[in-house]
């Protein structure tokens, strides 16, 4: 059978995993929006921290499984669990007390974003892209703009912290992107954002004692902003010398 004729003979069956993943992102922002916030973690952090020096491993695991769930499933809460994650992991090692809750913070995020790209991707990206290849205009000299640009891009969509993070998830599946070049550019893309506030979770503690909530801006501050900015040009030096190589017909 053809990919066309699947496509038509299946069309609710493929799509069953994208309308799973809408219906549980109304529930659990209706069911879930008061247990994964700051104040949840606040009144929760002892109990965290004994279960994770209890069972650190399954701590490890669990924390990984749920992110990954919350990005999968577009559940509220990413940015409080990846404040989370600094919280509970960046301890060890000493000279770089982020690096492990960072690791485990871009693990379960890649992991959940794959899952929502093979998703959007199994639903409506090889129909979509397979258009979009046999299509004319417009909408083909972007799909090849986006394929002669791929890395470029994907890291781009990644490192620009005004892009919201479920667009970068789909977008790449419903322009057919490789599976591999979407997870390597989410696992190393996402790094920057990443460790800054996987920093800012590693001191909650501090916040905590002082009653105090932690500043989610500082992304924006210079000293954090400019250094992404400069990631964001390099990704795009590709792009623009492509571009110009192109006018001059080099």
């Amino acid at each position: 059978m053809s990919p066309s004729s699947r496509d038509s003979a299946n069309p609710i069956l493929r799509r069953l995993p994208l309308i799973g993943i809408a219906i549980a992102a109304l529930l659990g922002f209706w069911l879930l929006r008061d247990y994964l916030s700051f104040d949840a973690l606040r009144q929760n952090r002892e109990t965290l921290i004994a279960f994770r020096d209890a069972n650190y491993l399954l701590c490890v695991l669990g924390f990984i499984a749920a992110y990954a769930a919350i990005v999968a499933f577009s559940l509220p809460g990413a940015t409080i669990a990846t404040l989370t994650g600094g919280f509970l992991f960046a301890s060890f090692p000493q000279a770089f007390p982020v690096l492990p809750g960072a690791i485990y913070n871009v693990t379960g995020a890649t992991l959940g974003a794959v899952a929502l790209f093979l998703a959007a991707r199994w639903g409506l990206g090889d129909t979509l892209a397979r258009k979009m290849d046999t299509g004319e205009g417009v909408v083909k000299r972007i799909k090849d703009g986006i394929d002669e640009n791929q890395w470029s891009m994907l890291f781009l969509i990644r490192l620009v912290p005004a892009v919201p993070f479920f667009v970068a998830n789909l977008v790449p599946a419903l322009v057919g992107v490789p599976l591999f070049r979407f997870a390597v550019s989410t696992f190393f893309g996402i790094m920057p954002g990443a460790v800054v506030y996987t920093s800012v979770g590693a001191g909650l503690s501090q916040v905590f004692d002082r009653g105090e909530t932690p500043d989610l801006g500082i992304i924006f501050e210079p000293a954090i902003l400019l250094p992404i900015l400069g990631l964001c040009l390099l990704a795009a030096l590709p792009i623009v010398l492509k571009a110009v190589r192109g006018k001059k017909g080099v």
